[in-house]
């Protein structure tokens, strides 16, 4: 079975030396909704990553996968 992961909040959370508890309560949601977001189970919305970005002090770029980006 192929893990397909969207999102690098587990990564930069891990970065940045903080925890899910930390941004569930930064955000003011469950820490089983930040789990979710961590495990690639659900996906945020863009206004919630948006939100994220700016907890952790990161460009949004930073939280997304990336694929093929070209300038």
């Amino acid at each position: 079975m192929t893990v397909i992961h969207y999102n690098r909040i587990k990564a930069v959370l891990a970065e940045k030396g903080k925890s899910n508890i930390d941004l569930a309560r930064a955000l003011q949601v469950a820490e089983q909704t930040v789990s979710l977001w961590c495990t690639n189970r659900r996906q945020p919305p863009i206004e919630r990553l948006y939100a994220i970005s700016q907890v952790l002090k990161v460009n949004i770029r930073d939280l997304l996968v990336p694929t093929h980006w070209e300038e």
